[in-house]
């Protein structure tokens, strides 16, 4: 169980305190409810520029990392498509520090147009290196607009197309700004050696201050049920060819969540899963196979991805694994199979909570979903999946009119070049 506190500001932001005693460290995590579904289509990537800009430094602090860094302390950031999550660690005896600097970046963040421009450079360095120009690395961009139609999960949070990051001007970047990264958007956690009492104090002292803003209000179009198969081929030079294949699945508070997650790890989690036992050990189909869930707040994905040994058809690969979901589909699991995957799933979550940070990173998480607790509330949720429900959730998940398939086909440069003359 962890164990912890929470209180509000007058200015909404929602604040979580896990005190533990037994660390040296100190953590503040900072969730910002904002990430790249929140864009506009002409202007996608924001949620990760602001990542990037976050740490550009304030009106009062103009280098984020040198007051950090001089009081042993570390940081980092992630962006995805629902979340932008800031986080630090430093010792504990220091932690007034991590206070100052969140806040203040929360409240006067610099905005420049050397700022903007350094910045920008270097997410589409980013975008080139590892989505342009890295084997397999625009995958994303592609199976995401085929499985997605109207819902803005279709483009990746890196964004739909350099050119939006390119022309992004000072007006559109603080706008966003103004929407998104205030009080009543986030929520802080407070963890480590640190008393409940202390942490209020801090958090009023310095993050009371700031203006709530405007509560910002979703209006997000909901994607149609998909009824037919999707496929999509390419290729590239790459070393395998490889397939992807993408299935609508409910978002992550949905009741059958965890069976549907349990589900993908049947079939691919590990060299123990169906996939990887049928298709790479035994049919040797495929070099490498897995199976796992997108995990989205809202209505997400279950995916299945798999490198095919050289020579491997990609259609007689793609039809071999809708075989084997075609079975779990159809006969029921066994309680071994079913109680082996599910022990592994909770001996994950128990693992993951060794870290302070993540242990910070799930509380805010879990309080974004709408209950801080949902953090000691996941093994119970994964254990109460029965046989039946995994039979019910594969029926209607894993049904081929419910798949997007990208067919990535590995062709040398040469043959890419004859393709194109």
């Amino acid at each position: 169980m962890i164990q912890f506190e929470e209180f509000t500001l007058d200015n909404g932001l929602r604040v979580i305190v896990h005190e533990d005693h037994t660390s040296p460290m100190a953590v503040l995590n900072v969730l910002y409810d904002v990430g790249s579904r929140d864009e506009e289509e002409q202007h996608t990537g924001f949620a990760h520029l602001f990542e990037h800009l976050m740490f550009s430094g304030s009106k009062n602090i103009p280098v984020y990392d040198e007051p950090l860094q001089r009081v042993g302390g570390e940081n980092n950031a992630f962006t995805s498509p629902d979340i932008t999550n800031y986080y630090l660690s430093l010792p504990a005896q220091n932690i007034e520090t991590g206070f100052w600097l969140e806040s203040d970046r929360m409240l006067d963040l610099a905005f420049s147009e050397n700022g903007l421009e350094v910045q920008r450079k270097v997410v589409v360095e980013e975008f080139k290196q590892n989505y342009l120009n890295q084997p397999y690395g625009d995958v994303w961009l592609k199976l995401r607009p085929l499985a997605y139609e109207q819902h803005p999960y279709k483009w990746a949070t890196i964004g739909k197309e350099i050119a939006h990051i390119e022309d992004a001007t000072m007006d559109i970047v603080k706008a966003f700004h103004r929407k998104h990264y205030s009080p009543s958007n986030a929520i802080l956690v407070v963890a480590g050696n640190i008393t409940f009492e202390r942490a209020k104090e801090l958090t009023q002292k310095w993050f009371g201050p700031i203006p709530a803003g405007e509560k910002y209000t979703r209006a997000i179009p909901n994607e149609p049920k998909q009824k037919a198969p999707r496929v999509l081929e390419t290729s590239a030079d790459v070393p395998l060819s490889a397939i992807y294949k993408a299935y609508h699945m409910p978002h992550r508070n949905h009741e059958d969540y965890y069976a549907i997650d349990l589900i993908s790890d049947i079939l691919g989690r590990g060299k123990s899963s169906r996939l990887y036992e049928q298709l790479v050990k035994e049919q040797k189909l495929f070099n490498s196979i897995s199976a796992s869930v997108t995990g989205s707040i809202e209505p997400g994905l279950l995916i299945i991805q798999g490198k095919l040994n050289e020579g491997v058809d990609l259609h007689e690969a793609n039809a071999a694994i809708e075989a084997i979901n075609k079975e779990l589909m159809e006969t029921l699991v066994d309680e071994e199979e079913l109680n082996k995957v599910k022990n592994q799933a909770e001996t994950s979550i128990v693992f993951s909570e060794i870290e302070l940070l993540n242990r910070a990173m799930n509380l805010a998480y879990g309080k974004l979903l709408g209950d801080a607790n949902f953090v000691n509330t996941e093994g119970e949720k994964i254990q109460a999946v029965t046989p039946q429900d995994i039979l019910r959730c594969a029926k209607q998940v894993l049904d081929p009119n419910n798949c997007s398939t990208l067919l990535y086909k590995a062709e040398k440069k040469e043959q890419l070049a004859a393709q194109e003359a």
